[in-house]
């Protein structure tokens, strides 16, 4: 593989930036690559980048390794940019939840789909634009890999109002594997599954047996029946996921909580006491003090160097820049005929193939009806979060909120969408002309 120059966007996020060093060093195949780190905050930007040239020396990786706070520094010449950007997320997810409860809308998480999804959408989407933008100036060539959420709905306004390629990862279609394995008494790298809908509610639609290729789903369907109502999976208790595939006869991904941000009923399963801040503040300054004593070399690089993340933006890389034929599990790109019987498009999750040609979207067929059906309300929603972002069109926010299925209300409704353009009106100039 030849050398190439990768620019990680928002390197200084405690999980993703050590998160993308781990898969960066531990492919001897980046050897004479150039990796760049950006992010805003200086400190972690300093000590991430200590981490990653610790980790480097260690490996013998031979990766050229910089960092910069300013990304139009960084582009000229490369080759992939990596994003993974939120402007004071959990601060104003916070707010993004709170707000619509307190106008008596029941989501379960708020983050990518019902009115926080849409909230996170405003903001999010003119970030990744202005990237785009810069991207079109100083690196047209380059691939975006986008794992900033909400996902499907950044690539759709990528794919509509910029030339650069892009692809958006998620890891979620891994985590219905491996809980499916777990219910089939099987390790995830055991089985293949082939999964399709769009971003946080991708249907598996086939399960395999790795070695001999035998259909495991009627085993699968046994196996599920046989559980425990109460019964505890990978990711703690799933029953909404369960009742799903009992309703519609295929495994929903990733969670729980995630699948339930598109579903009107699905606080009646979950609950909606929303995303834990707390302990995730704690997991946080907790990884950030080892994080420090590794990059000052006071802690060991534990399997930093030996376990991947678990992501696939370098297995990507690797394939395009290698002219490779490689499988990609899940990506997100428009459908273009991936899905039958959704809009060409759409921002659907299928499998890919990834080689020098760029990124194939692989022919899935139809969605049975009423999985289609589910999907199609959010690729209607996609459309109208993406023009509202881009033009600052209130008008259109409020249309994205009344076709929600988690919006039951018209009075509600309106109430909610002034609350959050009035609290994050700093973060929308596009909403403030």
């Amino acid at each position: 593989m030849k050398p190439v120059k990768v620019v990680i966007i928002g390197a200084g996020s405690v999980s993703f930036g050590p998160g993308s060093l781990r898969d960066a060093i531990q492919s001897k195949e980046m050897k004479g690559s150039t990796l760049v780190l950006v992010d805003l905050n200086e400190d972690n930007l300093a000590l991430v980048t200590r981490l990653a040239k610790r980790m480097n020396e260690e490996a013998g990786t031979g990766l050229l390794i910089e960092s910069t706070t300013d990304r139009r520094a960084a582009l000229p010449e490369a080759d992939f940019v990596i994003t993974s950007v939120a402007i004071n997320r959990d601060e104003l997810w916070k707010k993004d939840w709170e707000i619509p409860r307190k106008h008596n809308i029941k989501q379960v998480l708020g983050e990518n789909g019902g009115p926080g999804g849409l909230s996170h959408a405003l903001r999010n989407i003119p970030i990744i634009l202005d990237i785009c933008k810069d991207m079109e100036e100083l690196c047209p060539d380059a691939y975006l890999i986008n794992f900033s959420n909400p996902e499907s709905r950044i690539c759709m306004a990528v794919s509509k109002y910029s030339s650069i390629k892009t692809v958006g990862l998620c890891h979620g279609v891994a985590m219905g594997r491996d809980r499916i394995a777990q219910i089939l008494g099987r390790q995830g790298s055991e089985i293949d599954v082939k999964a399709a809908g769009v971003n946080h509610l991708v249907w598996v639609m086939d399960i395999r047996d790795n070695v001999t290729g035998e259909n495991l789903f009627p085993m699968f369907r046994e196996r599920e029946a046989a559980l425990s109502e109460d019964d505890q999976g990978l990711y703690g208790h799933d029953p909404l996921t369960r009742a799903m595939f009992r309703h519609f006869g295929f495994w929903p991904c990733p969670t729980d909580d995630h699948i339930g941000e598109y579903l009107p009923y699905a606080w009646e399963k979950v609950g909606y006491h929303g995303y834990d801040f707390a302990k995730a503040n704690v997991h946080r300054d907790d990884t950030w003090k080892k994080i420090k004593g590794m990059a000052d070399g006071a802690e060991p690089l534990g399997d930093l160097l030996t376990v991947p993340s678990g992501e696939i933006a370098f297995d990507i890389i690797q394939a395009i820049a290698g002219n490779r034929n490689a499988y990609a599990l899940a990506v997100n790109v428009p459908n273009n005929g991936s899905i039958t019987n959704l809009p060409a498009d759409a921002i659907v999750e299928v499998p890919a193939l990834v080689s020098g040609y760029g990124i194939q979207g692989l022919t899935m067929g139809k969605l049975p009806d009423g999985i289609a059906s589910l999907c199609q309300k959010q690729v209607d929603i996609q459309r109208l979060t993406v023009e509202a972002a881009v033009h600052g069109d209130r008008k259109l926010a409020l249309q994205a909120l009344l076709i929600d299925p988690v919006v039951d209300s018209l009075e509600g409704a309106e109430k909610m969408l002034d609350e959050l353009l009035s609290v994050h009106a700093p973060y929308l100039p596009r909403f403030n002309k």
